[in-house]
């Protein structure tokens, strides 16, 4: 039975990018878990992962907008909000799109931390914008009041940004494994883990940062020796020269090819470079293995070679 690490982009929660309601966002789901359901069924051992950019961002939203009403929590409390949100959302989902298709189903999501290095060099440059947007006035308020990094995002106004550093450690993989070994399907790492570090005495603290999705689904799945790492996104397939007259979509790329891609400026930086540098991190570990990326709704083709880019 070969293991899959299926990592669902957080925009692929949303319609056109924008926040959806919860019962929207329960049907967005239910079409994605019906493709899940169908790769359980043909004997894949399954792991989800999720993203939750847009999502985390709305509850930073709340958090800042009823602050006159109730204490905001830190950032690492917020992602942990919308892990459990979108946990719960896709285990509700999984569950219809079994029983439909006939399957048993047992999905369960795990609340996962991720340790980060304090010391990581993207600490000194925080680059990854979250939350609302502010005036230049209310933004410098805010560094001055709270010791934010706002920086000033594409002339739509003024955002907090906070570090984007790389995953260390699933503190939870070991729980993880073992819900799968009792026939479990795991959702965990939702966007990227909750990203703690440990202090002089041993112990997890939370730390505002985001952890890019795709590179800690690619943690965990080099963690549980996965055959099958597959990343959904918005677009089928990845393309050179896109958006470009000569785009062309690729049905397969060795991991040479890629790192020759990424060298050319090819893929873009937030988007589908970290896709691609995931790809091949996991690919080069053990020979192999492969990397799927497409859509949500092309999840089950693609992994009958029928939809999507291979990386091999």
């Amino acid at each position: 039975m070969e293991t899959v690490v299926i990592a669902l982009g957080g925009n692929a929660l949303t319609i056109g990018g924008k926040l959806a309601d919860a019962k929207t966002q329960l049907n967005i789901i239910d079409n994605t878990s019906l493709e899940i359901a169908d790769i359980i069924g043909q004997g894949y051992k399954v792991v989800m992962t999720h993203g939750n950019g847009p999502q985390v961002g709305g509850i930073v939203m709340q958090n800042e907008n009823s602050a006159n009403l109730t204490p905001a929590m830190p950032f690492d409390v917020c992602g942990a909000m919308s892990q459990g949100m979108l946990g719960y959302h896709i285990v509700q989902g999984l569950q219809r799109a079994m029983r439909l298709k006939g399957h048993e189903a047992s999905p369960v999501a795990v609340v996962t931390q991720v340790r980060v290095d304090p010391e990581d060099p993207k600490f000194k440059n925080p680059s990854k914008p979250i939350g609302a947007f502010y005036t230049e006035e209310e933004a410098r308020a805010l560094m001055a009041e709270k010791g934010y990094t706002m920086k000033e995002d594409a002339g739509r106004g003024w955002r907090r940004v906070v570090a984007s550093p790389m995953p260390v450690e699933i503190i939870e993989l070991k729980a993880i494994k073992d819900l799968m070994e009792a026939g479990h399907t795991v959702i965990a790492v939702g966007g990227g883990g909750v990203p703690v570090y440990r202090d002089a005495d041993g112990d997890l603290n939370g730390i505002a940062a985001v952890i890019d999705k795709d590179l800690a689904s690619e943690r965990l799945a080099q963690d549980l020796d996965a055959d099958i790492f597959m990343m959904l996104t918005a677009v089928e397939k990845c393309y050179i020269n896109f958006k470009k007259p000569d785009q062309k979509a690729l049905d397969t790329m060795t991991v040479a090819e890629a790192k020759e891609y990424i060298a050319q400026g090819q893929f873009a930086p937030g988007s589908m470079l970290p896709k691609v540098e995931a790809a091949v991190r996991f690919v080069e570990a053990r020979p192999g293995r492969k990397v799927i990326i497409t859509t949500p709704e092309k999840a089950g083709a693609a992994l009958r070679g029928e939809a999507g880019t291979v990386i091999l």
